[in-house]
């Protein structure tokens, strides 16, 4: 199965990137997964379930760690690996 994640950390600073945005993208970015796009309002990534599944509980707790008050995700299955090209 395939999933894409999509989050954001708070609180949100429009000058710097607090240090737990700044943690939750190192997890996305350093994770093995495809179509990882980081912005400053919102993050999204894709990969296989496992992948994603643990990404998202280094995010929540790294970014967490790190100083944030909340974090947004949704979590969306985008395939089930079973699709024919």
């Amino acid at each position: 199965m395939r999933l894409r994640v999509e989050f954001t950390t708070e609180p949100f600073d429009l000058e710097e990137a607090p240090a737990h945005a700044v943690a939750a993208r190192e997890v996305i970015q350093t994770a093995q997964l495809d179509a990882v796009d980081v912005g400053p309002f919102g993050n999204t990534a894709e990969g296989e379930s496992e992948a994603v599944l643990t990404a998202v509980t280094a995010l929540l707790r790294d970014s967490l760690e790190a100083g944030a008050t909340r974090v947004s995700l949704q979590v969306n299955v985008i395939g089930t690996g079973e699709e024919t090209p």
